[in-house]
This record gives C-alpha cells, structure tokens and sequence, in this order.
C-alpha cells in the first residue's frame, strides 16, 4: 500500500491519512496501540479491491502522525481527531474498524455517536461497557506504572513478544513498536485504559463484529470478548495461529472474516 498521502491539521498534531475511493461502503480502519496504518494493509487492500472505499490513518504521535512540542497524546484527542477525519472526509455512517486502542476508540464512537456509523469491527480489543473484577480493575491500574519501569531499549522487544507469536508477527511489531518514544507509549496506554468505562445493559446499537487471534494473552481481552458476544448475540471471530497483532500474524485470514461482515451488513441494509 502506498504511503499516507492526507493531511488533517489538528490542535497539537498533524494526523496524516490514506483515502482509496471507491463506490461501496466506507471502511475506517484505526490502529492499535504503539502501531501504524501499515498492520492494515492487507485487510485495506482486499476490502478496496472489493469496491469499497477505505480509509487509513495514523494516530497522532504514531507513523507518520506527528505530536507537536509540549503536546501528550490523550484519548480525548485521538477521539476528537476519529471525528474531525470523518468530517473532514464527508463520510456518511461508515464501518469502523479498530484494533486495541483503535477498537476501544471506536467503540467510544459509537456509543457516543451512534447515528454515524453504520458498523462496528472490534479486533483484539477489550470490552469498553464490559464488567470489570476486582482483579481486571487492581491489573488495570498496575499496566502503566509496571511499564514505566522497563527501560526504553528493552519495552519494544518486550511488548512485540506480547503481541504477536509469528517470527515475522514480532518482528514487525519490534520495529513499529521501537520508532514511538516511551513517554508517548506510555500516554497512549494510559489513554486505553480511560476509554474503559463499565456501563451494565449498554448493547451496541450498530451492527457489531468481534475478531481475535487465538492466543492474545493481553490484558482481559481473551476473556471478555466471550463474555461480549454472548452479551450481545454475536459471534466471535478466532483467528487460528494468531495473537494480539492478529492482522500481522495472519493478514489474510483476518482480512476475509472482516470483508465477510462488512459485506453481509452492506447487503442487509
């Protein structure tokens, strides 16, 4: 896929972006956490080829998104950036797609927005209005501070060993992993954990889609996907062979189940 060719000018970033036309639905797709538009390339490429129109994008302070001097990475930013590309773009009620951070940013689009989004793909991403324990809550709060304390040469290998389980998987994610600063990481992480916000009875009000891979052992999210689809009377998608970086370990497969939802929802509206 070619570079990010868009330009969004935003309070403390510059976000940059990628707009494939095409006349089917729109197809957003965000990031996770650490990460860049790259890990979407494959599904991107397949949902275009099929006709739809695709955006990607880097969020501000990853790939080629920039952080201005003295600006922190927020998800109150990232939220308002998610709204102001869509503006900006005159997209109508598209299918968001978002891994870990960029799914719990969605999420948060829709329950925030729900008459602007026409679905909902949620890979590898905990559930924000989900039940949370006592020791999901105590695990929660503990993830930045235990962060902080590994040094900065070493956080990349260690969060690509937690993210993927291919040796081209890792390998990937160390490198993307390795070009954000520890300081922005670690906002960023602090800014997913804030978007978690437990709301019982809360059910997603758009077409909903739940894809992990089948050995993502980060945070509660092998756990509480189960939980949410049966909330919600979906089905979860596991991707065999995969981990958190599902789109890394297996592009492909991941890619078809995601063409498969936006496709069956297109037909039924």
């Amino acid at each position: 896929m070619a570079n990010l060719t868009g330009v969004l000018r935003r309070d403390g970033a510059v976000v940059r972006y990628r707009d494939l036309a095409g006349g089917r639905r729109p197809v957003v797709f965000t990031h996770g956490a650490g990460m860049d538009h790259r890990m979407f390339d494959v599904p991107a490429r397949v949902l275009h080829q099929a006709g739809h129109r695709v955006v990607t994008w880097d969020l501000r302070g990853h790939g080629e998104s920039t952080l201005d001097a003295g600006s922190r990475f927020t998800a109150t930013a990232a939220f308002d950036d998610l709204v102001s590309l869509l503006d900006h773009l005159g997209l109508e009620r598209p299918v968001l797609v978002g891994h870990s951070l960029g799914g719990n940013l969605s999420q948060a689009f829709v329950r925030r927005l729900p008459d602007r989004a026409h679905g909902l793909v949620v890979v590898d991403a905990t559930w924000n209005a989900g039940p949370l324990g006592t020791a999901e809550r105590f695990l929660l709060g503990l993830a930045a501070p235990s962060l902080a304390l590994v040094p900065a040469s070493r956080l990349p290998g260690l969060m690509a060993r937690a993210s993927a389980v291919t040796p081209e998987g890792i390998a990937e994610s160390e490198a993307t992993f390795a070009r954000i600063p520890k300081r922005v990481f670690l906002d960023v992480w602090r800014a997913t954990v804030s978007l978690i916000a437990p709301e019982p009875g809360y059910r997603t009000p758009v077409p909903l889609g739940l894809v992990r891979g089948e050995h993502d052992r980060t945070g509660n999210i092998a756990t509480a996907m189960p939980r949410w689809a049966a909330a919600e009377a979906v089905a979860e998608h596991v991707i065999p062979d995969a981990g958190h970086n599902v789109t890394l370990d297996a592009a492909d497969a991941t890619a078809a189940v995601i063409r498969d939802l936006v496709d069956r929802w297109e037909a039924e509206a």
